[in-house]
């Protein structure tokens, strides 16, 4: 069954310590979060509380690739074993990393190196026992000797690395969302539903754009995923928004 979970990310303009958000986001109905950077800010024991009463499981979390990373810089010591520390503790299973710069994808030998570190990371948290995934912005729909650069990075990753789709991005990027979902399906556990202006290249809340949600998520049902994250880059009102999000979710799931 396909649960649906907010990003925390389109709650970060609210200024109020994480649980009171949580304790929103189980107000608008959904069964999970999935975290972004805010994780670190209150106390883990204050987060799995307001996770408890309000009956919201960790769906994931967005985590920067050079935290997850062995680079040789004094500000990122010690991070992979604190990150890992801290999402086993708030029983987040899967780690996904959310954005790679537009270079990454401007050429083969630029893609083929990014699946090269998607794939090492796998395998680091594989070992962990946690579950890897990357999430895609438009800047991966690039043309590359005439398909997208997604396709390319898809191909060149070791099955292990999963991609949690960000079915508005893709949609900016000119893919077709539910096509993308069915494609890879045995790939995907997590879908990002985020939607957008096209015309605007601007986001908008779900069921105020272009991003045609019901065959999204009848591609999400039939390839098992877990979880639909609703997403929204800048809402004027993000409480509205996340509530709007979760309407629109639960009549499609219907």
């Amino acid at each position: 069954m396909v649960e649906i979970a907010v990003q925390l990310y389109s709650l970060r303009s609210l200024d109020a310590p994480l649980p009171d958000l949580l304790d929103r986001v189980g107000e608008a109905g959904y069964d999970g979060v999935e975290f972004a950077y805010r994780a670190r800010e209150s106390p883990v024991g204050d987060v799995l509380a307001a996770l408890d009463r309000n009956g919201l499981d960790a769906a994931s979390a967005h985590v920067p690739i050079e935290a997850l990373e062995d680079v040789p810089a004094e500000w990122l010591e010690g991070e992979f074993e604190e990150t890992l520390d801290l999402y086993d503790r708030l029983g987040v299973d899967t780690l996904v990393v959310p954005w790679l710069d537009p270079e990454h994808f401007e050429s083969a030998a630029a893609i083929d190196a990014a699946a090269a570190r998607l794939d090492d990371l796998a395998s680091a948290l594989d070992a962990e026992g946690i579950r890897f995934a990357y999430h895609n912005h438009d800047q991966e729909f690039a043309t590359l000797d005439g398909a997208p650069a997604f396709e390319r990075l898809i191909d060149r990753t070791h099955g292990s690395v999963g991609f949690e789709v960000d079915v508005g991005w893709a949609l900016a990027g000119g893919a077709d969302p539910a096509a993308l979902i069915d494609d890879h399906a045995d790939r995907i556990t997590h879908v990002h539903a985020a939607d957008v202006d096209v015309a605007r290249g601007e986001s908008v809340g779900l069921g105020d754009g272009d991003v045609d949600l019901d065959a999204v998520v009848a591609s999400a049902r039939n390839a098992d995923a877990e979880w639909l994250v609703y997403e929204h880059d800048d809402p004027s009102d993000p409480i509205a928004s996340i509530e709007q999000g979760a309407d629109a979710l639960r009549r499609a799931l219907r």
